[in-house]
């Protein structure tokens, strides 16, 4: 990044006058989000297509590993987010200079949530054997995850550089090179999975290297882009000591660690759920990590929506519009809820063409069918829950959602979960069963919550916040 003095930049946030405008003006943001959220998820899904090819043992592995990878990368990828309030607002309020500086202290935050990620994957066979996960499949995860050690703080700091961009409605960049990494990602699973042109065949082990080389060139060719075309210009400070000093990064750790939290809550509840399969045989924890790869890979979809609405909310918010950051949010749970409506219709209408893509072997098949459409139940509720999750961010009021969370999931979902599977003997069917409620309930309490004390009411909430905190 260069050193020039700060520029001054257009608050450029556009308005709309009705929920139809505000939908519009939301798609024009979310479409390149989402394709950029299925872009990342695909790198999970050509792992399990590639090494759902070798033998049970590996999925089973694959399963694993990546349940622990992404629950502990979530924990670093949660504070880093804590940019999201701070360069949303001080985009439509125009604020230069706090725009620049929190790009400098989200870098330095990631760099240093590396680290106890990085402890958290040394440990992964251990993790797992604590959950009663075999031993075998456990061990196969550990030479996976390890595989992935180096890509740790390049994944993290290119979240930040994609945070920045995108909380400025900046979106192409990102998008474009997702879509390269995933050629790429393609490309080296083939060679390093199966042992092609000439390459060791490195199995579970090459879909591990392949994803840490994936993650890194994420970063450089996201940095590259950044500073050749000078998309910093106009939203940037020189490097100085403010962008360490502990006042700056807890601006960013207060927003950050509630919305780790509650993301932590989220991902972990289905990560025990995967475990609770693991109790189950090989051929069942197989099953439930295609159906829940399924599943993951269409909510990317309102994924992708709530980032959007991440910044359009904090945009106009700092904008001084907070009923038309409002009408965004109720567009945005629709804009959530139709498309996971699609999805969960997509699950029932084609199970067999979806399930085959992942696996050839019928035991696995059949388990998966069995649960399918569990998982297409949910999906409105997961579409709704994860967009008002977004509102939140924009506002950055996400104790709250962190709250919700930990009812949903660890009071109602988990024990239900295990009632109906192991106590009822339902197996993987109460599993799911149990997540469906969880997520609706979760849904459900963000709606009334933003009802009550959403965007509309965030001037008068967040100045009676800063006369208590004086």
């Amino acid at each position: 990044m260069s050193s020039e003095a700060p520029q001054n930049i257009t608050r450029d946030v556009p308005r709309s006058s009705n929920l139809r405008g505000e939908f519009r003006q939301l798609f024009r943001l979310a479409l390149p989000v989402v394709i950029t959220q299925l872009g990342y998820m695909l790198f999970g899904v050509v792992d399990l297509l590639m090494v759902g090819r070798l033998d049970t043992e590996a999925l089973s592995a694959c399963v694993l590993g990546n349940s622990w990878v992404s629950g502990t990368m979530l924990v670093g990828m949660g504070l880093v987010f804590g940019m999201d309030p701070i360069v949303s607002q001080a985009h439509g309020a125009g604020d230069v200079r706090k725009l620049g500086r929190a790009l400098q202290q989200g870098l330095v935050l990631a760099l240093l949530a590396s680290i106890p990620v990085a402890l958290l994957w040394i440990s992964t066979e251990q993790a797992l054997l604590l959950f009663g996960q075999d031993p075998g499949s456990a061990a196969l995860a550990q030479e996976y995850v390890t595989a992935q050690l180096p890509s740790i703080p390049c994944f993290l700091l290119f979240t930040a550089l994609r945070q920045y961009l995108t909380c400025r409605g900046i979106v192409a960049p990102s998008l474009v090179v997702v879509l390269v990494a995933n050629l790429l990602n393609a490309f080296s699973d083939w060679v390093l999975v199966f042992g092609n042109l000439g390459m060791p065949e490195l199995g579970l082990v090459g879909a591990g290297i392949t994803t840490s080389i994936t993650r890194g060139s994420m970063l450089i060719m996201l940095a590259i882009w950044i500073m050749g075309a000078k998309l910093h210009h106009g939203a940037w400070v020189p490097w100085s000591r403010s962008a360490f000093k502990f006042s700056g990064l807890s601006e960013i750790i207060r927003h950050g660690m509630p919305i780790a939290l509650y993301l932590s809550l989220e991902i972990w509840a289905f990560q025990i759920a995967t475990y609770m399969a693991g109790w189950f045989e090989v051929t069942d924890l197989a099953a439930h990590g295609i159906v829940m790869n399924i599943a993951s890979l269409s909510f990317m979809v309102p994924l992708g929506v709530s980032i959007g609405t991440v910044t359009r909310v904090g945009n106009l918010i700092g904008a001084g519009d907070p009923v038309g950051a409002q009408r965004t949010a109720w567009a945005a749970t629709l804009m959530g809820g139709l498309a996971m409506s699609l999805c969960a219709l997509t699950f029932v209408l084609f199970p067999t063409q979806i399930l085959g893509l992942y696996t050839n072997q019928v035991a696995v098949i059949a388990a998966a069918a069995a649960i399918l459409p569990l998982a297409a139940l949910f999906q409105v509720f997961d579409g709704i829950q994860v967009v008002g999750c977004g509102v939140m961010r924009g506002m950055g009021r996400t104790r709250p959602a962190a709250v919700f969370n930990l009812i949903a999931y660890y009071g109602l979902a988990l024990p239900i979960a295990w009632w109906l599977a192991f106590h009822l003997g339902m197996g993987l069917s109460g599993i799911w069963w149990g997540l469906f409620i969880g997520l609706g309930a979760v849904a459900a309490m963000l709606m009334v919550w933003i009802k009550r004390r959403g965007p509309a009411t965030a001037s008068s909430v967040l100045r009676a916040e800063k006369e208590a905190s004086v």
